[in-house]
């Protein structure tokens, strides 16, 4: 299982997580933000659980160019 998640609150725009894994994310037209797409709202976390470990690499990417450290991903 793989868990994404994105704090969305604290998006600043940049677009490099589209860039990386536009499977997993696109650009908001209403307010500019992040949307980790398929994801539940939990309090502004918003997470999606995916048994497809091939989307790992491309979303670890999207994580560490980051640059305010929102997005989390985890493999169990």
């Amino acid at each position: 299982m793989v868990v994404i998640t994105l704090q969305r609150n604290k998006c600043i725009g940049c677009n490099y997580c589209v860039e990386l894994a536009p499977k997993q994310f696109q650009m908001s037209k209403k307010d500019g933000k992040s949307v980790l797409l398929r994801s539940k709202d939990n309090k502004g976390f918003h997470t999606l659980k995916n048994h497809d470990h091939t989307i790992v690499e491309s979303c670890e990417a999207a994580a560490k160019a980051c640059p305010v450290h929102i997005i989390s991903v985890k493999e169990t």
